[in-house]
């Protein structure tokens, strides 16, 4: 006998925007990066990261979540959505 599940068929079943999902981890990226800039265990003062940190930080947020998306996406249209 299966387990009852909350999740209902139609709940969801579309596919993930990727550009929306990148947009997402861009801006917590971003967020990370502003975060880190004023931990309270670096080292003498605050020092401003620089804008290429922030920028590599919120690429590559971006560029993880884009990618989480696509391979849920793919994962989604070879399994379930048959």
């Amino acid at each position: 006998m299966p387990l009852p599940s909350l999740y209902g068929a139609a709940d969801g079943a579309r596919e993930w925007s990727v550009a929306r999902a990148a947009a997402y981890g861009g801006a917590l990226g971003a967020l990370a990066a502003i975060f880190k800039m004023f931990a309270p265990w670096r080292e003498g003062t605050a020092i401003l990261a620089s804008p290429l940190e922030v920028l590599g930080a919120a690429l590559g947020f971006a560029l993880l979540c884009a990618g989480a998306a696509a391979l849920r996406n793919f994962i989604a249209s070879r399994l379930i959505w048959r």
